[in-house]
């Protein structure tokens, strides 16, 4: 089980709630979780203890979320064609995925990792530039990873029935 599958499990996302989340709605109100969640850490040096609160708040949002919005009456759009990329690419054991997708969705979910370091650091010592860079590389890359997932999305649509009946429950 990779980390993607472990945070699907850990956030109960089963096939319900990917098709609300598959309302871009839902995507694009993920988006400025983790600048928020990283503006309420820094929040600490304002007002001290009291940031666990907004803190909280965004955790719970985020398993929210997906829940939060009715099932998107179309799926015609961008987000909702990465948030069933991304959801092709968790599946991609059961269903094999194209090799440069694969190895594309990787570099960049490395690329996402690589600003956590920076960005953890920024946190702790209030750097602002260390903060800011691995917010930059960390969200930059997950949209680049779900500009990625919409790709998969074209090439796996029409190639597999159960996609194809997916898009009809979510349209």
């Amino acid at each position: 089980m990779d980390f993607g599958q472990i945070t699907e499990k850990s956030m109960a996302m089963d096939d319900q709630v990917w098709t609300k989340h598959a309302n871009a709605w839902s995507g694009w109100t993920r988006v400025p979780t983790l600048p928020a969640l990283a503006l309420s850490i820094w929040a600490r040096a304002w007002i001290g203890w009291w940031c666990l609160l907004p803190i909280i708040a965004l955790l719970i949002w985020v398993w929210l979320n997906p829940r939060a919005f009715p099932a998107p009456d179309r799926i015609s759009n961008w987000m909702s064609k990465a948030v069933i990329g991304e959801r092709i690419w968790l599946n991609r054991k059961k269903v094999p995925i194209p090799k440069h997708h694969a190895r594309w969705a990787i570099i960049l979910s490395a690329l996402a990792a690589l600003g956590i370091p920076p960005l953890i650091w920024g946190l702790w010592q209030f750097d602002a530039w260390a903060t800011l860079a691995g917010l930059v590389l960390t969200v930059g890359s997950k949209l680049w990873f779900l500009d990625r997932m919409v790709w998969l999305f074209a090439d796996m649509k029409d190639a597999y029935p159960q996609y194809s009946r997916q898009l009809q429950d979510a349209a």
